[in-house]
């Protein structure tokens, strides 16, 4: 039975059978969003604009593993495991 909301066809129908939030909720939210968008490109119309979006996430990601001297998510992780929090 064909569920929108809980189980949609895109993110069902992939040949392993495996559903895409049984991978992507073990993620952080840009690498599981590029992965979900990847995962479905060719369960749905348009590939290229999924493919897209993916690159999108991936960049996002890339700019804050790289981003330097601002007080970004990146360099909270950095001071949260150098403390005690973080041990």
């Amino acid at each position: 039975m064909h569920d929108p909301v809980n189980h949609p066809k895109h993110y069902t129908s992939h040949p392993s059978g495996i559903d895409c939030i049984q991978i992507t909720e073990h993620m952080g939210f840009n690498l599981g969003n590029a992965l979900k968008y990847i995962w479905r490109c060719d369960l749905k119309k348009d590939a290229v604009e999924d493919l897209r979006k993916a690159r999108w996430y991936i960049e996002r990601e890339i700019q804050k593993r790289t981003a330097v001297g601002s007080f970004g998510f990146a360099d909270y992780e950095t001071i949260y495991h150098e403390t005690e929090c973080g041990k």
